[in-house]
Order: structure tokens, then C-alpha cells, then sequence
């Protein structure tokens, strides 16, 4: 699962956050110090950041540049003379600002609505249909796979989850033409390591501890599987090109 790490002196707007964000979303880490909200960022896969600027501007405003496919917000106290500092967070690149105390009963499903879970899910919108997963079963597999995508999944964890044996969900995984199971979970999870490569402050290491891959040598290979690409080139790919690239005969183990 996601995290998304709220950062705020106030512990009743970091609650506030908490309290609105869709429990199927992912998970709120309340977090006291900027420094807690970059271990987070190496640790876990996290979706979106809340800050409150005013707290510690320094830090807070040089995060964006630094993790741009991880959108950031402002969680702020803010007043008619703020311009500057709302012009410097624009700039900076934060994707948007809730005002504190005014926002606060929206500000978990703004946020939820505006994650990079959001954007990933949207450019892979049209897999199933190139894909050719067309039953129940299928669609099923297919989001229980975007759930997970953070985790190390085989085949046993998605039919554990859909309650089916692991035998019958290969089977009617791959019925019409559809990939292996297989080949699909190496599909999302190379996604989503294109998605995160896409940001500055994350090495090909990192990204490997993000997702759980046993090394960099078994993202390469994932990567090479499905993409035909290497890790460093997964940035310039991204998530949409990594699924083209799968559609144009790497959806087969032998091709």
C-alpha cells in the first residue's frame, strides 16, 4: 500500500488530512519534522506529500523540484500578505494549496483525488481492453495487481486475495488471448519503477528498496522483459510507454 506523509506543526491539521483520506486509497503518515518526510520518500512508495510551508520553507519548498511525479501540497495558515510565499510555491512546483482551517474538511479527499496513484492508474486506463481482459475474474486480478504494486506479488497473493485457487485464476487469467498473470504483474510494477525513476531524487537503488525487487539486477530484468528497455532508460519511457512497449509483442514469455 501508499503512503502519503502530512507534515505539519498542528496536530489537528495533520488529522484533518487523516480523517478525510479514503481508507482504499492508501495510508496518512502524520509526520513531525521534514526529515521524517524524506525517510518516508526512500522507504515507501508514496503517492503524495502535505506540507505546511510556513513551518520550514527552506526545506519544504526545494522537495517538489526534487520528486516532481510525486505531487505536493501546501497545508497552510495563509493571509492576504502571503503573495510571496504562494508565488514561490508556485514556482517551486507544489500542485496546489489548501488553506488551514478553511480547507481542512476537504483536504484528504482533495488530496486522494490528486495522487500519483491517480496519474499512474490513468496512463494504464486502456490496459485491460489491450490487454484483452474482458471477465469478472480478470478485471479483478487487474486491480488487485494495481493495489499491490508496491509489494513483491506473485500469483498465489492475487488468487489469496480474489479467493481462488492459484491454479484456476492462472488458467482463466490468460483465457482469450490475455498475457500470464506472470507477465502482467511484471508489467505494473515496471510501470510504476518508470514512474518513480522519473524523479531527480531517486537512483535506480532506491527505487529497488521502494518496491521491494530482491536487486537492481532483478528490476533490469523486469524491465527488459517488458519494456526492452533498462532501468535508466524506464525515466524517458515512462508508465503509459512502458504498456506500448508490452502491447508490441512482449506480451508472451517467448517471443
Amino acid at each position: 500500500m501508499t503512503v502519503v506523509p502530512v507534515f505539519h506543526p498542528r496536530a489537528e491539521a495533520r488529522r484533518a488530512v487523516k480523517r478525510g483520506f479514503p481508507r482504499d486509497a492508501g495510508s496518512v503518515r502524520l509526520c513531525r519534522t521534514i526529515a521524517a518526510v524524506e525517510r518516508l520518500l526512500y522507504q515507501r512508495l508514496v503517492d503524495a506529500v502535505v506540507l505546511d510551508v510556513k513551518a520550514a520553507p527552506g526545506p519544504a519548498l526545494a522537495l517538489p523540484a526534487r520528486f516532481p511525479h510525486i505531487p505536493m501540497f501546501v497545508l497552510s495558515p495563509v493571509r492576504s500578505d502571503d503573495g510571496v510565499l504562494l508565488e514561490a510555491c508556485r514556482v517551486a512546483g507544489f500542485a496546489g494549496v489548501l488553506v488551514e482551517g478553511v480547507d481542512n474538511a476537504v483536504a484528504g479527499e482533495w488530496v486522494a483525488a490528486r495522487t500519483a496513484q491517480v496519474a499512474r492508474r490513468e496512463a494504464l486506463a486502456d490496459a485491460p481492453k489491450l490487454l484483452r481482459l474482458t471477465d469478472r475474474l480478470q478485471l479483478a486480478a487487474w486491480s488487485e495487481v494495481l493495489r499491490r504494486v508496491s509489494l513483491p506479488t506473485q500469483t498465489g497473493h492475487v488468487a489469496a486475495a480474489l479467493r481462488v485457487t492459484r491454479e484456476h485464476l492462472s488458467r482463466q487469467f490468460a483465457a482469450g488471448g490475455a498475457p500470464n498473470l506472470k507477465r502482467v504483474i511484471d508489467l505494473a510494477r515496471t510501470a510504476c519503477a518508470a514512474d518513480l525513476l522519473g524523479n531527480p531524487g531517486y537512483t535506480v537503488r532506491s527505487v529497488v528498496k521502494i518496491l521491494g525487487y530482491a536487486s537492481p539486477s532483478h528490476l533490469a530484468g523486469a524491465a527488459r522483459r517488458v519494456a526492452g528497455a533498462t532501468p535508466q532508460e524506464l525515466a524517458a519511457v515512462g508508465p503509459r510507454g512502458v504498456l506500448q512497449r508490452f502491447i508490441r509483442g512482449r506480451t508472451r514469455s517467448r517471443l
